[in-house]
């Protein structure tokens, strides 16, 4: 696993601009209508993917007026707007496998656009399954060292003790790793402890990471990233090209 690799990614979205991070927060909100749509409460005590999804928002920096403001729109159901959850899987450039997960009220336009996506930039949508057997789904929380008073060995201790899977360490940050069963109790459990996330939500891992040599098609790869992040139906986007 590469926690560089993810923190490197989350210190480029902890910088963007008010615009971007508009739009992270504008997909966040359409996470927790789903949430609450499909767990059927608003309340985050009965509906532990709206509890999961809120700590994600809150990782996330999203103000906790625009969360509540959000839950209870969707409980009044003032939202008719149906989403539903969409995964493609495709190859970036030099063969970098990507995955997809969007929310969309219109499946024909985000495939088409997903598609798009990948053409343009020197990749291929593939089919269902093509590059998923290369990941594994699991919880992920990850904690900037600089925030914390406790060392490497308690924090891994504390982690192991409340039903962790994996732990990581780097010079910036531990990344505790889940089964996605456990995740939203070891979350609660470290929550309890003390512990604040800069990210916390189940994520697909890549099993292994592959460099990109040529420049050309780094920088190909990576706005292919952006286009995808810049598309509101579009949620996550799972990788392993090793930045």
């Amino acid at each position: 696993m590469s926690g560089h690799n993810k923190w490197s990614t989350i210190k480029q979205k902890k910088g963007k601009n008010d615009a971007a991070r508009a739009k992270v927060f504008t997909k966040i909100g359409r996470e927790l209508i789903v949430a609450i749509k499909t767990g059927g409460s608003a309340d985050p005590n009965v509906n532990s993917k709206l509890r999961d999804t809120i700590a994600k928002a809150k990782a996330a920096n999203v103000p906790n007026d625009n969360i509540e403001r959000i839950i209870k729109k969707a409980a009044n159901d003032s939202d008719s707007t149906n989403y539903e959850a969409v995964t493609y899987e495709g190859y970036g450039p030099c063969g970098i496998a990507v995955i997809v997960e969007a929310l969309t009220d219109n499946r024909n336009r985000t495939a088409g656009e997903v598609r798009h996506y990948f053409d343009k930039f020197g990749g291929n949508m593939g089919t269902q399954g093509c590059v998923g057997f290369m990941f594994q789904r699991k919880g992920v929380l990850v904690i900037e060292r600089e925030e914390l008073e406790k060392d490497e060995d308690a924090v891994m201790t504390d982690a192991l003790e409340v039903g962790a899977a994996d732990f990581e360490a780097d010079e910036d940050v531990f990344t505790i790793y889940t089964e996605p069963d456990d995740f939203g109790a070891v979350r609660d459990d470290l929550e309890k402890l003390g512990y604040t996330f800069v990210s916390a939500e189940i994520e697909m891992v890549p099993d292994t990471y592959t460099k990109i040599e040529d420049e050309d098609a780094a920088v190909k790869m990576q706005k292919m990233l952006d286009m995808f992040e810049d598309n509101d139906d579009i949620q996550n986007v799972w990788h392993n090209w090793e930045e």
